[in-house]
């Protein structure tokens, strides 16, 4: 591993990089703020992929891809005159001081759990009028009901054991089922979101990330199922032409 010094002399390399790039590529001398955003979520979710995959070097290149976007951006903030690097590197680092005393005060914690009550409360401190403020409103359906969810425990506001949580799924799913007889569009799409909302709280208790769990059954299916086309196409069929029966010998195979 690089010391201190190699550290901070790769990091003081690649802003170097960033200002020559500013001022003499075509392309990233046109870059903004907003023509970024995009970019920037695409490279978060690759970096989700490789972590997922737990493909170590990827994981490296992708941090690196990350990490130029916030030496963008700086950089640009740097140009308006709102703030450079330094700026972002000193305000994230109050921040954590701030939110640990049980670090860099005299607060005392037993575990994690009381780690994240004060963090909460440190949060309404800050001006913030509801805890969750800070789930932001992009965020994919599934991700932000997580992060509600832990919000809410954050200030105590939780079932006690998962028990009481399965008891919830069971409750939410029996009336899902009773719209679905009704055959109410509305009602159905507001209780399976109920349905969803309850087993991702249930996942939760269990320690479960269930959006983790979600793309890791997705990569199987296009495993499975891509074997099941390659199969197919090596004994020139097609699937449109195929049965469900046949379909479902290949895939059994893939599943072995």
């Amino acid at each position: 591993m690089h010391t201190r010094e190699e550290k901070l002399a790769a990091l003081g390399r690649l802003l170097d990089i960033m200002d020559d790039l500013r001022v003499g590529c075509p392309w990233d001398k046109k870059q903004t703020n907003d023509s970024l955003r995009h970019l920037t979520i695409e490279e978060v979710y690759e970096l989700a992929d490789a972590i997922l995959e737990n493909d170590t070097e990827n994981i490296k290149k992708e941090l690196g891809d990350l990490l130029l976007h916030i030496v963008f951006y700086a950089k640009i903030g740097s140009e308006t005159g709102d703030f450079d690097i330094a700026d972002v590197a000193n305000a994230i680092s109050e921040k954590l001081i701030y939110r640990h005393p049980h670090i860099y005060g005299d607060v005392k914690v037993k575990d994690e759990k009381e780690v994240k009550e004060n963090w909460e409360k440190l949060k309404l401190k800050e001006g913030k009028k509801s805890v969750l403020e800070g789930v932001p409103k992009s965020l994919p359906a599934m991700v932000k009901a997580m992060r509600i969810q832990e919000k809410a425990k954050g200030v105590g506001f939780d079932w006690d054991h998962a028990d009481q949580v399965w008891e919830k799924v069971q409750e939410e799913l029996a009336e899902f089922k009773a719209e679905v007889a009704k055959n109410d569009r509305e009602k159905m799409t507001e209780e399976f979101g109920d349905v969803l909302f309850a087993l991702i709280n249930y996942a939760r208790f269990l320690d479960i990330n269930p959006e983790t769990a979600l793309e890791k059954t997705n990569k199987k299916f296009i495993k499975r199922f891509q074997y099941l086309e390659e199969k197919a196409k090596k004994e020139g069929k097609d699937l449109k032409n195929m049965s469900l029966e046949e379909m479902e010998a290949y895939w059994n195979e893939a599943k072995k």
